[in-house]
């Protein structure tokens, strides 16, 4: 059965919803960005309902500011709070849970990643950690990584079309350059990379770090953990990453989301 809840977060009340499950060992899912929690084209829901019928209960929430919660949005890195007071709601309400599987994507992964310690969180799912932040300095947007560069113009460097496109002057010259002197920079891990990989090299929650391969979100990931700034967090034996040749970000097709869902169900058993 789904039903509507929700819980109190430093005086302001967030929306839940728990799909009820008789299984020891409950789903928590933290969205990601400003999205709610139903997700993108009700994907988490979907997602609620499918772990939900194997049994486990699925606790979803809208974080402080976003959909039905109230307070303030300010942002993914400032939902520590958000999340420890989803924990404790959730065990809560199902008492009967002695473990519980927390599961994120994109930055949602990101603040499990960087928060979940001190939490009674006995596993971890992260999809498509983002570790890209923006410029500071001149408040601009955040901008590809090099390693999401070099992916791109090795794409086009494979398709014929783009020789005939630069050999009739329509690709601007100016801009290619640009391009591959980016691709050509040295990968350096953002501040942010460098705080989820710190909290991953302490943490001892087993964790399970999924990545759809031609995600640009992705791509920046894998170009952030196979550098030194990751060598203890890749030393870790439970921490266990797989990859899916696949460009969605969210899983949305039918065989990026069989493969989530596998993935999930083997966390879940522990």
């Amino acid at each position: 059965m789904r039903r509507l809840t929700g819980f109190d977060c430093e005086g302001a009340w967030c929306a839940a919803t728990l799909d009820e499950g008789d299984k020891t060992t409950g789903f928590l899912i933290v969205s990601g960005g400003n999205e709610i929690r139903s997700g993108a084209h009700a994907g988490q829901a979907a997602l609620a309902a499918h772990v939900a019928a194997l049994g486990y209960p699925v606790f979803r929430f809208d974080r402080r500011g976003v959909g039905d919660s109230e307070g303030e949005n300010r942002g993914f890195e400032s939902s520590a709070a958000d999340i420890a007071a989803a924990v404790a709601a959730f065990r809560a309400q199902v008492p009967h849970l002695q473990r519980i599987v927390a599961f994120g994507n994109c930055d949602a992964a990101s603040s499990l990643a960087l928060f979940h310690g001190g939490l009674p969180i006995n596993g971890l799912v992260l999809a498509n950690p983002w570790v890209i932040e923006a410029d500071s300095e001149a408040d601009a947007p955040a901008q590809p990584s090099a390693a999401v560069i070099r992916a791109r113009y090795w794409a086009r460097l494979k398709n014929p079309r783009s020789l005939i496109d630069l050999l009739t002057g329509k690709i601007d010259l100016r801009k290619l350059a640009g391009g591959l002197a980016r691709a050509a920079q040295k990968e350096v891990p953002t501040s942010l990379a460098q705080r989820i990989s710190n909290a991953l090299s302490i943490a001892t929650t087993p964790t399970t770090i999924l990545l759809a391969s031609r995600d640009t979100t992705a791509m920046a990931f894998i170009a952030a953990w196979k550098g030194s700034a990751f060598d203890d967090a890749r030393d870790r034996s439970d921490v266990d990453v797989q990859t899916l040749d696949s460009v969605s970000h969210s899983f949305a097709d039918a065989d990026s989301k069989a493969w989530l869902r596998e993935q999930i169900e083997r966390a879940l058993v522990g």
